[in-house]
């Protein structure tokens, strides 16, 4: 084990990077976590997320052409899971499945139905039950012309280890669904993240928040979402939940997120080109450790939004790599 971890440090580097810049220290929208996201029409999008642990999700959906300047669309969109759900851009229509309810009706619950629009105003209901059980926390990237799920839970406060799932899940229309394997290699997890580089899948971090705490910094690819290879037991930094990913100047992201041990908020931004060797990037100004940001690439910056920052957080902020980086 000690020598692992010392082969894990000796992969780890530093680069110095530019600064972050705070486009808006209040966004429209109130602030919020967990909520879903994705770059549509040439704007940034954020629709539901989480306010409280004691009211139902909201419903709203917000859109921006700047990062600093917010329309509120809709704010009663028709779909009730809105808290951790998944969220992408796909053949030209923003999707929205999973997710959290908890209030008064119908009581807590997650999801398996699949939504979707044009226009952050009308949603279509594309089914009821996409066919993998009601779940949250999942990761959904596009590859090879379809939309992937992998893992989640399908209980946030109230599940157990059977909860957590690393199935894998794929559908070319939101309607169909088929299940590429039930069992992906890598541990059964929720809060994690995906990204697509290179022709692979990749999966990392994540593990479980409640009854029993578990985190992961482990990485794993996929060239067919079958068949999985680790490419890291232990990435270099530090193992997370409720963080962000994007994939930006031909690199993977690892952006804030939280641990129990120790109990902190993560401020740190990582990347890599294949999953194994990780940078961490430093900037001399940027943003308060926070989780459950939303993440974009929009405009060739990187960006996030939003989160739980000690406390929910309404500010934007952006960041931009020289054309050599």
């Amino acid at each position: 084990m000690i020598a692992l971890l010392l082969a894990c440090l000796a992969l780890a580097a530093e680069r110095e990077g530019p600064d972050w810049v705070k486009e808006t220290a209040a966004a429209g929208w109130q602030a919020r976590d967990s909520q879903g996201e994705v770059v549509h029409d040439g704007k940034l999008w954020i629709f539901g997320g989480w306010f409280n642990s004691f009211e139902a999700p909201p419903r709203d959906v917000w859109s921006s052409p700047d990062g600093k300047t917010w329309t509120e669309v809709t704010r009663s969109a028709p779909w009730l899971h809105s808290d951790l759900p998944m969220s992408l851009t796909f053949k030209g229509r923003m999707w929205m499945m999973g997710g959290w309810y908890n209030g008064r009706l119908p009581g807590h619950s997650a999801s398996s139905a699949v939504w979707s629009s044009r226009d952050g105003a009308q949603w279509q209901k594309v089914t009821p039950d996409a066919g993998w059980s009601p779940r949250i926390a999942a990761a959904l990237v596009e590859f090879k012309g379809r939309m992937w799920l992998l893992g989640g839970t399908e209980n946030y406060y109230f599940g157990n280890e059977a909860s957590l799932k690393n199935d894998v899940w794929s559908s070319a229309n939101g309607r169909t669904w088929t299940r590429a394997t039930a069992n992906a290699g890598w541990a059964p997890r929720g809060y994690h993240q995906a990204a697509v580089l290179g022709g692979r899948m990749y999966v990392f971090g994540g593990g479980n928040y409640v009854p029993e705490y578990k985190a992961f910094h482990d990485v794993w690819s996929s060239a067919d979402g079958v068949h999985w290879r680790q490419e890291t037991a232990a990435a270099p930094w530090h193992e997370r939940l409720w963080f962000s990913s994007a994939v930006y100047r031909g690199r993977m992201w690892v952006i804030g997120g939280w641990s129990k041990v120790p109990d902190a908020n993560w401020g740190d931004v990582w990347y890599s080109k294949d999953g194994r060797e990780w940078t961490q990037l430093k900037s001399k100004v940027s943003w308060k450790e926070r989780h459950e940001h939303s993440a974009y690439v929009f405009q060739d910056k990187l960006w996030i939004a939003g989160g739980h920052a000690k406390p929910l957080s309404r500010e934007v902020w952006s960041l931009q790599l020289p054309k050599d980086f």
